[in-house]
């Protein structure tokens, strides 16, 4: 499965970033092959709407599960459409690193 764990940089010792539609960095983890990219959000500065574009790259790239700490009602309903899992965590001391070691467990 593909996920995404949202991000404040573009390295594992990034900071976790609470924040979906306006997160920096969407780090992008396969668990099959354990390949691991960062994909900067491009979406993060506009000004309207950013949940649903945010929302609408995890489905173009095949995710399975999204990885945040907070997920706007739009981001959270086009995400359910798409049957892409939402994971919300409340701790933003996590890199990515962390995460990720997590989700290998």
């Amino acid at each position: 499965m593909k996920i995404i764990v949202t991000s404040t940089g573009k390295q594992l010792s990034s900071p976790f970033d609470l924040r979906f539609g306006r997160a920096a960095y969407l780090c992008l983890y396969d668990e099959k092959t354990g390949e691991i990219n960062f994909i900067e959000n491009k979406n993060a500065e506009t000004n309207a709407g950013v949940g649903i574009q945010t929302a609408e790259k995890m489905a173009e790239l095949g995710v399975g599960k999204v990885i945040s700490g907070d997920f706007g009602p739009k981001a959270k309903s086009l995400l359910d459409k798409f049957n892409i899992q939402m994971v919300v965590l409340q701790n933003g001391n996590n890199t990515i690193q962390d995460i990720i070691n997590k989700l290998k467990v």
